[in-house]
């Protein structure tokens, strides 16, 4: 990785340094593995399209700079993460969810059981109808009601 230095500009968009000297400005990262491996592979993406650097893993940045990529990434990505079903409207699909989650109560249409794709380690994705991803962590950790519902769908 060739980078030297990730900033704000004073417009709020981030400006990569390279070790050549070369300056982009309104870089976006790009992760490669949004929900699989969140912290590995992240492309700096250019205002073109183009690829201008990539970071293996988040974690052998410095700080600062970890921090303002996580910052930059968590802005656009929205992908609620479910902590509780509180009711279905049946065990046929198309259903209407109503559950909890990080951000707040909140309810989605499921399709079909076709759209809970299972992610390895009890982690679910969840595609709602709407077009809203919502991840379920570990489902073996949600409370007991929870867990029934979901194996019904599963």
């Amino acid at each position: 990785m060739s980078m030297v230095r990730i900033e704000r500009n004073p417009y709020g968009r981030l400006v990569l340094t390279l070790d050549d000297g070369t300056v982009h400005e309104g870089v976006v990262p790009v992760r490669a593995f949004p929900l699989a491996a969140p912290d590995e592979g992240v492309s700096l993406v250019s205002t073109e399209g183009r690829e201008v650097a990539w970071i293996p893993l988040l974690s052998d940045l410095p700080g600062p700079a970890r921090d303002l990529l996580r910052e930059e990434l968590a802005g656009r990505e929205f992908v609620p993460t479910v902590l509780r079903i509180e009711s279905v409207s049946g065990f046929a699909t198309p259903s209407t969810w109503h559950v909890q989650t990080d951000r707040g109560p909140t309810r989605f249409v499921l399709k079909g059981e076709e759209d809970i794709r299972r992610l390895g380690g009890g982690t679910l994705l969840i595609a709602s109808a709407e077009g809203i991803n919502f991840r379920i962590e570990d489902r073996w950790k949600l409370d007991r009601k929870s867990r029934g519902v979901l194996e019904r769908f599963l």
